[in-house]
């Protein structure tokens, strides 16, 4: 009975949820997996739901973006692989950046105070394990709350170290939206926030150098677990290619 991230039903605008942001690190183009958030029209575009998992394939600058989401039957996980594959005759780097608003909290809690629910969460970025971790402080004596994590793994050659954001106002500065964050203003990494913030969000970024007809993969799982040491050892058997 607990949120994870942040949604709000919203039938008009649908701006909720967890995204990945692409960008072309030469020319500064931004654009993303599906048509939220950046809400930019795209050369090509399919939504497919099928028994067991979503699907998105579009295509935005001779680059062809297939994202694939699913959740674990055997652990409390969500996969999203992301498939970039080159379309052009020149070499392509390209970073993708996941978000998403960190909650941990009962849903109708969330609703009625979220600046204040806020407060309450910790983040630990993992560097070694290219992951984030979350939990939220206990207001009650003894009450064991859970961890969640968010970590990101690629296939592919890097272009640069991964960099990590937990702080939602330094991603997606004043008077902005997630539509035009500001984390995008300059490339280069992440500020590597975590700790107490204020308003609690998880994002990893990290590029890949791409050829031509050629093909690269992100994975951003996030998932919960029980205990700091759950959450490790799930990290650690979700790092591995072959899972």
């Amino acid at each position: 009975n607990l949120a994870v991230t942040r949604w709000r039903e919203d039938a008009t605008c649908d701006g909720w949820g967890t995204f990945c942001y692409l960008r072309d690190t030469v020319t500064g183009a931004l654009w993303s997996s599906a048509y939220q958030p950046t809400r930019r029209p795209a050369k090509k575009y399919e939504a497919i739901f099928v028994q067991g998992r979503a699907e998105y394939r579009r295509r935005d600058e001779d680059i062809d973006a297939h994202t694939e989401i699913a959740v674990s039957p055997e652990d409390d996980i969500e996969v999203r692989r992301v498939t970039l594959t080159n379309l052009t005759s020149q070499t392509r780097t390209l970073e993708l950046t996941s978000y998403a608003e960190v909650v941990i909290a009962p849903l109708n809690a969330d609703l009625a105070h979220p600046a204040f629910s806020n407060l309450f969460v910790q983040t630990e970025i993992l560097r070694d394990s290219q992951a984030i971790l979350c939990t939220r402080r206990s207001r009650e004596p003894g009450k064991k709350q859970p961890w969640m994590f968010h970590l990101m793994t690629t296939q592919g050659a890097p272009a640069g170290d991964v960099s990590y954001e937990t702080d939602r106002g330094r991603f997606i500065g004043r008077c902005r939206s997630v539509a035009n964050p500001a984390a995008f203003d300059e490339v280069g990494p992440l500020s590597n926030t975590d700790g107490a913030v204020l308003d609690p969000i998880v994002a990893i970024r990290q590029g890949l150098v791409i050829e031509s007809d050629a093909s690269a993969n992100w994975h951003i799982i996030s998932g919960m677990a029980e205990t700091r040491a759950a959450a490790l050892a799930l990290i650690a058997k979700y790092r591995e290619p072959s899972f």
